[in-house]
């Protein structure tokens, strides 16, 4: 009887270990992807609770049609997924400045489009690996709907893919 109570609590105790899972207190790091214009974003991240966490992250793009900076705000809640490796997925927004390069027109005149500021709101969801060392790769889906600012950058929908490396301290 005495090894069916200690097998049960065994178990029990396994199994609260496997549904536990550790979020690194803060990051910092890149996360690179390129699909609205921002190529590199400075990323950090930090736990508000045992699997919520804040994600901000400063972007920026010089591209030869357009200059940009973008810093977005993201709340996300993490999920065990299997052994070191958790699923994700949040909510925020963040907001821009874009300045747009001249170009010619079409009787070969240069001529400078205006820019301005832009706001958007943001999802996201991905998947991240914990390594054992202070060492977090990630993997992330955000779209990105642009709310007010500047019409030609800002009212479209992007899917915004990246790949995230970031030190955990």
């Amino acid at each position: 009887m005495k090894i069916l109570k200690l097998f049960t609590l065994f178990m029990f105790c396994s199994w609260y270990s496997m549904s536990a899972q550790e979020i690194s207190d803060n990051t910092i790091g890149l996360r690179l992807g390129d699909s609205d214009g921002f190529g590199a974003e400075i990323s950090y991240q930090k736990s508000l609770d045992r699997d919520n966490r804040l994600e901000a992250n400063l972007g920026w793009r010089d591209s030869r049609y357009f200059d940009a900076f973008k810093l977005t705000a993201l709340y996300q809640w993490v999920r065990p997924l299997d052994g070191n490796f958790n699923w994700y997925y949040g909510v925020g927004g963040g907001l821009g400045s874009v300045d747009f390069a001249s170009r010619p027109n079409n009787q070969n005149e240069y001529y400078t489009p205006d820019g301005g500021l832009f706001v958007l709101a943001a999802g996201d969801i991905g998947i991240e690996y914990n390594f054992d060392i202070p060492l977090l790769l990630s993997l992330d889906f955000r779209p990105e709907i642009g709310i007010a600012g500047y019409k030609n950058f800002s009212d479209n929908f992007d899917f915004d893919i990246a790949l995230g490396v970031r030190y955990q301290f």
